[in-house]
This record gives C-alpha cells, sequence and structure tokens, in this order.
C-alpha cells in the first residue's frame, strides 16, 4: 500500500472526525477543514485533487447509505451511541469499500485496523472489524 495513500487517508481521518463537532458538515465546512490542516509539503498543491479529497468528500456524499450499513452490520448498534473514532473509521472504509471498485475489501479492512491501532482503544479493532468483515460478506453476497 502507498505511503502517500495511507497518509492522505489517515488526513482524511481527521478531518472526517472534526466534523463530528461541527454543526456544518458542508462542502464550505470540509474546504475550510481541508485548509486548515493541509501542508503542500506532505501532499502536494492541490488539495481538491487528492485522494484525501475524495474519501472526505465521498463520505459526506455517501452517509446516508453508509450509516445504513454500519447499522446493519453493527448488531443494531444506534448511530449515535457508537463512538466518534470508530465511526469515522467506520465511514470512511465504508466509503471504500462500497464506492472505491478499485481499493480492495481486504485494503479498506486493513487500513481501518491500522487506524483503529493509531486512533481508538483495545475494543476498537475488534468492533471495526467485525462490522467490516459482515459487510464484505454482505457485499459479496449482493453481487453474485
Amino acid at each position: 500500500m502507498s505511503q502517500n495513500r495511507r497518509h492522505q487517508r489517515r488526513f482524511a481521518f481527521q478531518v472526517i472526525y472534526s466534523l463530528n463537532f461541527s454543526h456544518d458538515a458542508t462542502k464550505d465546512a470540509l474546504a475550510r477543514s481541508f485548509d486548515n490542516f493541509w501542508t503542500e509539503e506532505d501532499f502536494g498543491e492541490n488539495p481538491r485533487e487528492s485522494f484525501a479529497w475524495s474519501l472526505v468528500e465521498g463520505v459526506l456524499d455517501h452517509a446516508e447509505e453508509i450509516d445504513a450499513v454500519i447499522v446493519k452490520h453493527s448488531q443494531h448498534w444506534k448511530i449515535n451511541r457508537i463512538a466518534k473514532v470508530e465511526l469515522t473509521i467506520l465511514r470512511l472504509s465504508l466509503f471504500e469499500m462500497l464506492f472505491c471498485p478499485d481499493i480492495p475489501f481486504k485494503v479498506a479492512m486493513n487500513e481501518a485496523i491500522e487506524l483503529a491501532k493509531d486512533f481508538g482503544d483495545d475494543n476498537s479493532r475488534t468492533f471495526i472489524n467485525g462490522v467490516l468483515d459482515a459487510a464484505a460478506k454482505g457485499a459479496e453476497r449482493d453481487q453474485r
């Protein structure tokens, strides 16, 4: 996995996480968050053409669909009861799994576990892995 993609995925996680605490989860808020965190040295010149931008924008655009998958595969946990770190990782990873055909499920799941190691607690990895594994199996069944 490209270190650049991993770095941008981590950046996307941080932006999406920060939007959890904003009452303004619009594209304008997204642009402001990117401007606050983006550095040319780390990511290059144009944030709107980055992998990170496509992830964050995609999560915002598909939030309802993604959240429905989370509820379906999380033993019926309510979205507002899931910790923000875990919820953000799930949203990001499920966007990749459901809407990025060039990213294999296994890669999205492994990257989610890496984010959980860095940002979650001891139970995060198990919960995230369980939800993503169930979602992957469900998506594979739907494709048949």
